[in-house]
């Protein structure tokens, strides 16, 4: 990418758009577009159209995605899928339609089937059943990477898309039911140890492993990527680590300082057993993730302090 290139980060209020200002900003680019949902609603065909047409963005990341946890999944199976189809369509579909050089779309790793071979390599997609809990918005996802692929087979443009694994960070999600498990359990902690309570019940059984990614690092990828790497296939981006939600609780509890009783909700849905990521490809392309787990949730945590709980769904 041109440093003087028009770049259109779509989501940039979210926690991984937000990394991508940063980044690209860090690295000197000097025309990057951001609008917010008032000024530009991605699932308003026509006002995306409009947006496209003024502005003539080069680049384009597509951040921009209704998200949440396990409970938020269940609760809204029919917005999750309508809203996220919507938007991911009128911006790929816009990029295209006004000859945008490159377009990156972030996807998720719960696009990969419940019961795909760990680690989860970017062959596996769409060779099994998916994982119930999330199959609305991984359906979304996949449809998404897919028009990506058959643009550039049949029109021959340079869209690619990034399966992030499991992400967190500055900016995230504190909302108590409806968002992702480690700043979930960083509120929880933090309100446990401010109330005194004796003890903290968390979701399942704590057995699921899982793999967790520093967003800025995310960020860092993707640039990356937009700069090195043109091909129909997904890429994995993550750390090739993991752990049990069990080891990560006992780590935020830590981290935050809360020193009460952990119990296990058994009732609760645990979701997928095992999600990690083979990011054999993206380690031979030359990218490698910098920030240590430890040294993330420190960084979460300071900026779940310095900021207003946000607990948006």
């Amino acid at each position: 990418m041109e440093k003087d290139a028009k770049i259109y980060v779509a989501g940039h209020r979210g926690m991984v758009g937000s990394a991508i200002v940063r980044a690209l900003i860090k690295q000197g680019y000097r025309h990057i577009l951001t609008r917010t949902h008032q000024e530009l609603d991605l699932c308003r065909q026509q006002e995306v159209e409009d947006f496209f047409a003024s502005e003539k963005p080069d680049y384009v990341f597509l951040a921009a995605a209704k998200v949440g946890g396990i409970m938020a999944n269940q609760e809204a199976l029919a917005d999750f899928m309508y809203d996220n189809i919507l938007l991911e369509m009128n911006v790929i579909h816009a990029a295209w339609q006004h000859h945008c050089k490159k377009l990156l779309f972030l996807g998720s790793s719960c696009i990969y089937p419940r019961m795909a071979p760990q680690p989860m390599p970017e062959s596996c997609l769409l060779t099994s059943a998916l994982e119930t809990t999330n199959e609305a918005y991984a359906l979304a996802k996949i449809s998404g990477l897919k028009y990506c692929e058959y643009l550039n087979r049949q029109y021959k443009t340079d869209f690619i898309s990034a399966m992030p694994t499991n992400l967190y960070g500055p900016n995230d999600n504190y909302h108590p039911t409806h968002s992702h498990v480690l700043p979930a359990l960083i509120r929880r902690f933090h309100e446990a140890k401010t109330a005194g309570l004796d003890e903290v019940s968390c979701w399942g059984t704590g057995t699921p492993l899982r793999e967790f990614l520093y967003v800025d690092d995310l960020a860092d990828a993707c640039i990356f990527l937009m700069n090195t790497y043109s091909g129909n296939e997904t890429v994995n981006i993550g750390t090739g680590k993991e752990l049990t939600i069990r080891e990560l609780t006992t780590l935020v509890a830590k981290t935050v300082g809360y020193t009460g009783k952990i119990s296990w909700d058994t009732a609760k849905p645990d979701g997928t057993p095992r999600k990690l990521l083979d990011i054999s490809k993206l380690s031979r392309l030359g990218w490698h993730y910098q920030t240590e787990l430890n040294d993330g949730i420190r960084l979460a945590y300071e900026d779940f302090l310095n900021h207003p709980i946000r607990t948006e769904r």
